[in-house]
């Protein structure tokens, strides 16, 4: 996927106002737009700039794309990083992915998940001579926590970065913070609600709520997969070829693994109710790497020499590789 420079596009610096953004628009619509430009490639030119002022024209969005477009050329090789709209504050007028179909994969990849899915003001027509009331909008944002948290139930400093304009028209970042009380047994995508965290009311009615979606940062050893938990587990050949039992720390503690004789790299073994706490409790689930004692010494040489000459083993005969 090719990575579109938006502000080329509209021929506007990075730290354009928004009412240039709009002027610059406005000035390429009369030049492109397809039922009155003579141009030969207005057509595609047009949906281009619809696209990127789509973009720069929103402040969550340009503030996001602000972010992940840093140091790249136009038409350079792109894959957006995992998670890379994690810690901003959205509302919740994002696009669905049909939506932003309608716009290129650039966009689409980018923004087609950003924010959630419309709620509304949840307005209503006030009696008559009476002031307009509306409960304000829900907000989202992706906050990233380790996968210890789901164990022990924590209370966690969250900080989010919410993008605003300033009285000049130019793009800010507003951080605030928020102390936020973590469910012992969260798992990934589930969603925890903040009432009274989104947009104000209208005419005194309520504010809106934020909506956290979670997920897990990159784990050294566990990864998880709903409240499953997986684990490579490292055995010595001894152990693999003979079996035994190993001890494995966890984030509840230590337990202990029984390793069936003959296992190989690759065998799957699962421990039931020891993934994610839950109701029911995840899987925790072992994949087994055998690994082997280098030969660094005369000792481990003669070792490995003593089974090569008796136990008379190719592991490449007999279908192996």
């Amino acid at each position: 996927m090719e990575f579109k420079d938006y502000y080329k596009i509209l021929g506007v610096s990075r730290d354009e106002t928004a009412e240039n953004i709009k002027k610059a628009f406005r000035k390429l619509a009369r030049k492109y737009h397809p039922d009155v430009s003579k141009e030969p490639d207005a057509e595609v030119r047009m949906k281009e700039i619809n696209e990127a002022y789509t973009v720069l024209s929103d402040p969550e969005k340009r503030a996001a794309y602000d972010q992940l477009g840093r140091g790249y050329q136009p038409g350079q090789e792109f894959r957006p990083p995992p998670d890379w709209d994690a810690g901003f504050e959205f509302s919740g007028h994002g696009f669905s992915p049909g939506e932003a179909a309608d716009f290129s994969d650039f966009f689409a990849e980018l923004f087609g998940r950003m924010g959630g899915q419309p709620r509304g003001f949840g307005a209503h027509r006030a009696p008559h001579g009476a002031h307009f009331q509306a409960r304000g909008e829900d907000h989202h944002a992706k906050v990233l926590l380790d996968i210890e948290d789901a164990f022990t139930g924590p209370s966690r400093q969250i900080t989010l970065r919410v993008p605003q304009l300033d009285a000049q028209g130019h793009l800010q970042l507003v951080t605030r913070t928020l102390n936020v009380k973590i469910p012992v047994g969260v798992h990934a995508g589930q969603v925890i609600r903040l009432a009274g965290q989104g947009a104000p009311g209208h005419g005194g009615a309520p504010p809106g709520d934020l909506m956290l979606e979670v997920h897990f940062s990159p784990h050294p050893r566990f990864r998880a997969d709903g409240r499953d938990l997986h684990l490579t587990l490292p055995v010595a050949p001894w152990e693999a070829a003979l079996g035994g039992i190993v001890a494995v720390d966890l984030p509840q503690g230590r337990i202990k693994v029984r390793i069936p004789e003959g296992a190989q790299s690759g065998r799957q073994l699962r421990v039931r109710g020891k993934g994610l706490p839950g109701n029911p409790p995840g899987d925790l689930l072992f994949d087994i790497q055998v690994v082997l004692p280098p030969a660094d010494s005369s000792r481990a040489r003669q070792l490995y020499e003593t089974m090569a000459r008796e136990l008379a083993f190719d592991p490449r005969r007999e279908g192996r590789a």
